[in-house]
């Protein structure tokens, strides 16, 4: 879809959720909309794979989005993510990570508040996409480091904010 077309598709779609789904396809990614309110996508991360899921609420202008890893934490083993959470979560600056309860998935979350625009550009939603697979890509191995190698959270994050240079 040309920038033009998406543009005329922004100024004419109430829902914003039509939006993302066009630039879901347009990555070719594998998604679903089971309700009017609601987009779920199937993407491949550098790691694994992520489930990224898009809620529509109109009553309260609100676009919620999270990108789940497709790991579930052990119940024993959720303990150790807390810290990992809250030191990871301090050096986002949007968005954060959280934890299921019930699930023990661990998630990027966001929320764009809408009301009275209730517009959303494609350009939001292509950062909020890319921002979140980046961070996903980026904590991934921090995340794993302290569930299955037993490293610290300072040691944890030290792996995740390694800049690397060039390729191998």
């Amino acid at each position: 879809m040309s920038a033009v077309q998406l543009a005329d598709f922004e100024f004419s779609s109430q829902n914003p959720l039509d939006l993302a789904e066009q630039l879901i396809l347009d990555r070719d990614w594998l998604c679903d909309r089971p309700v009017d309110e609601e987009l779920v996508a199937e993407v491949t991360g550098s790691w694994c794979n992520f489930r990224i899921w898009f809620a529509w609420q109109p009553d309260l202008g609100a676009l919620i989005f999270s990108c789940a890893y497709d790991s579930k934490i052990p119940e024993k083993s959720r303990s150790k993510i807390h810290p990992l959470l809250a030191a990871v979560n301090e050096k986002m600056w949007l968005g954060h990570f959280d934890l299921g309860s019930e699930d023990g998935v661990v998630m990027f979350r966001h929320a764009l508040l809408l009301r009275g625009n209730q517009a959303v550009s494609s350009e939001q939603l292509e950062d909020l996409l890319d921002i979140a697979m980046s961070e996903c890509n980026r904590f991934y191995p921090a995340f794993q480091s302290v569930l299955w190698g037993g490293n610290s959270v300072e040691q944890a994050l030290e792996i995740a904010l390694l800049d690397t240079v060039g390729e191998a």
